[in-house]
């Protein structure tokens, strides 16, 4: 198949989109089908010409946001000229603003399926764009503008661009229950982010110089792995480090890995919090390293609740490493209680009980060897192949809806040549 994927943001912007559309597109490479990625440009970055996926760079606006994502233009000549000189097989898009209507638009032109993934609860984003962040001294008409948007116009805008879908994709259950609840009555599937062979694989040594530099002499090395933003329960990760001191003491450090626009005010809550000896902030690492950061940890803390998958929760399962989170979509998929880690209420007090009871030796074997087992599930290649048979359908369904059209045309054409005999 020769199969195009649209997306609003990728390399080198880092986020669980970029990542989960390289790894589906490298994933179909290897099973023998030519992929290209037609993504936005980023001032000062190329591409490398070592990576197995076509990257087709189109322009964006100026103005970026907050986070650092770019804002794509409407009409996208750069994707539009590709499709007029080349057949697609398929079109999958990983957005529904910007590059989706242009995927549509594609799909209704060359009688192509589109399929999309929900990657992104956009309600739980609309503050990084500067017009509908809310201040203090916001006024009431704004807030209730904000407030209208986020529960009716961005639900209903949803369910009209999925609805135009050939098929919606769900990284999780949970989420595939929320679509279908906001009215998605196209064909839905459930379709994780899978793990490359390597997330299987720790670099041991690597792991025990990143455990001996960041715990040192302490006996416990806890990781979290997110970008730095409000959205990913930030402030109740920060207390909850609080509660897990009071119940460990001193004997662990905490690594949070990633960066973002909330870095700052978290270093000042850590000084407030006293916990300067236990929280430690390493920046964005490269994809290619967080399985030796999560090897070298005894288990994953997670309190994001905007989550539809939460990638990382996958990424700790592989390194065998325990996750203790608060209950949310994307979690309730991977995380079972007792099996693999444990899920609590967004109560900070009970979330650190689990951590420490996570801790204690035999539990923490056990739980260990459940995370291995249920990583099994993510393994890329069995992803890949569920996708590639999910693409088929779609390509037969679209292929046997083009035939009952050009018969229905040719049936009213008929009818309409014997009413002039």
């Amino acid at each position: 198949m020769k199969i195009a994927m649209l997306t609003n943001n990728y390399r080198p912007f880092v986020g669980g989109v970029p990542v989960s559309v390289e790894r589906q597109a490298q994933e179909l490479i290897k099973r023998g089908h030519e992929v290209t990625v037609f993504a936005p440009e980023y001032e000062g970055y190329t591409d490398d010409n070592a990576i197995p996926e076509r990257v087709v760079r189109f322009r964006t606006m100026k103005r970026t946001m907050e986070n650092g994502m770019v804002y794509p233009r409407v009409f996208i000549r750069e994707i539009t000229d590709v499709f007029s000189r080349e057949h697609f097989d398929m079109i999958h898009v990983h957005h529904p603003m910007f590059v989706g209507p242009c995927a549509l638009y594609l799909g209704k032109k060359y009688r192509i399926p589109v399929v999309y993934t929900w990657h992104t609860r956009y309600e739980d984003y609309l503050h990084y764009i500067p017009f509908f962040q809310l201040k203090e001294n916001s006024g009431w008409a704004k807030k209730r503008f904000v407030s209208y948007l986020k529960e009716r116009l961005v639900p209903g805008y949803m369910r009209w661009f999925t609805n135009q879908c050939d098929m919606v994709f769900a990284p999780s259950e949970g989420m595939k229950e929320q679509m279908q609840s906001n009215g998605t009555w196209t064909p839905t599937a459930v379709l994780p982010t899978g793990l490359h062979e390597d997330f299987f694989r720790q670099d041991k040594e690597r792991a025990r110089k990143i455990r001996e530099k960041y715990a040192g002499k302490r006996k416990y090395l806890l990781c979290t792995v997110s970008r730095l933003e409000k959205e990913k329960n930030t402030d109740f990760l920060l207390e909850g480090v609080v509660e897990i001191k009071k119940k460990l003491g001193g004997s662990f450090r905490v690594l949070f890995i990633g960066d973002g626009s909330q870095k700052q005010v978290m270093q000042k809550k850590v000084e407030k919090l006293g916990l300067q000896e236990e929280v430690l902030f390493t920046g964005n690492i490269p994809n290619e390293e967080i399985k030796d950061y999560l090897g070298a940890s005894d288990l994953f803390l997670f309190a994001s609740r905007s989550e539809t998958q939460g990638i990382v929760l996958a990424e700790a399962l592989a390194a065998g490493v325990p996750v203790v989170a608060v209950r949310a979509v994307g979690v309730d998929d991977s995380i079972l209680d007792g099996q693999n880690g444990y899920r609590t209420a967004e109560n900070t007090e009970k979330w650190a009980e689990k951590a420490a009871l996570a801790l204690k030796p035999d539990i923490h074997m056990a739980l260990k060897r459940g995370a291995i087992l249920m990583a099994e599930n993510y393994r890329a290649e069995r992803i890949a192949l569920r996708e590639e048979n999910l693409y088929m359908q779609c390509i037969l369904r679209k292929q046997e809806e083009i035939r009952a059209k050009e018969k229905l045309e040719e049936g009213w054409a008929y009818g309409e040549r014997r009413s002039r005999i």
